[in-house]
């Protein structure tokens, strides 16, 4: 076998792994692209060690456009993406991204990675009180379209700029405000598809002058890991929609809570 074809395979167990909790956690899987890609791409040589972050996150971006369709189509079919909301979140989160893309070469890296690890652990810890907690949680309304567009719009463009789908930021923003955790995560997919379009245009048009395309590139995505990466998770996606409709809630705030802790580790030794 080929290094390329290695290369592949590779990205594609790693498909399966991110569609699984694309499905399940409503995340495009970027937590745990962007990690695994990166040593990936270290091992296999494709190129110089400064870019590799850069490529990671982009092609992660890429590859959740197909994931999270295939995970918002299937949360779709089972009737859990509120339309009433998700198209102010949406919104917010487009707007984000897109400024995001052209402007991640701007900001410190370190200033991204530790707002980024203390808001992940901030978050699990909350998700682990919630789930152990046998009271009723306390209903609150959530605030108006524009204000809500304006918090996502945050979301969105910290998202775009990690790499990740944006369910880890925002199906916790809509639990805190009472919304059904499943519904929240359908809404998450839908987001993620957003997030990934106009997140992955910045960095195809930052990256042109720096990548080339003869070598697999467009701008800094990395299309053999692309391909093997969507050439899974598309289809495992479904599987982990479906899944929330076995495991209680609880369970999946742990899973999910479980997963920041870890990613946020990761983050740490980048």
């Amino acid at each position: 076998m080929t290094i390329s074809v290695l290369l592949i395979l590779c990205c594609a167990l790693l498909g399966c792994v991110v569609g699984f909790l694309a499905g399940l956690l409503g995340i495009g899987g970027g937590l745990i692209i962007v990690p695994v890609l990166s040593a990936i791409l270290l091992y296999f040589n494709v190129l110089e060690s400064d870019y590799v972050i850069v490529v990671a996150i982009a092609t992660s971006l890429a590859s959740i456009l197909f994931t999270s369709t295939s995970s918002a189509l299937a949360h779709h079919r089972n009737h859990n993406v509120p339309w009433d909301i998700a198209p102010w979140v949406m919104a917010g989160v487009a707007v984000g991204a897109l400024i995001s893309g052209f402007m991640v070469a701007l900001i410190p890296v370190h200033w991204v990675k530790w707002t980024f690890v203390i808001s992940v652990l901030l978050i699990a810890a909350k998700m682990v009180f919630s789930s152990q907690s046998h009271a009723p949680e306390k209903l609150r309304s959530l605030p108006s379209g524009p204000v809500l567009a304006s918090i996502t719009t945050l979301m969105g463009a910290l998202s775009a700029m990690i790499g990740i789908g944006g369910g880890v930021l925002i199906v916790p923003l809509l639990s805190y405000f009472s919304v059904d955790m499943r519904k929240a995560i359908g809404c998450a997919a839908v987001s993620g598809i957003v997030i990934a379009l106009f997140g992955s245009v910045g960095y195809v048009v930052s990256g042109g002058q720096t990548l080339k395309l003869t070598d697999g590139f467009a701008g800094f995505v990395y299309l053999p890991a692309l391909f093997g990466i969507v050439l899974t998770s598309w289809f495992v996606a479904p599987v982990g929609a479906k899944a929330t409709h076995y495991l209680p809630v609880p369970v999946i705030k742990k899973v999910f809570a479980l997963l920041l802790v870890v990613i946020a580790g990761k983050m740490l030794f980048y």
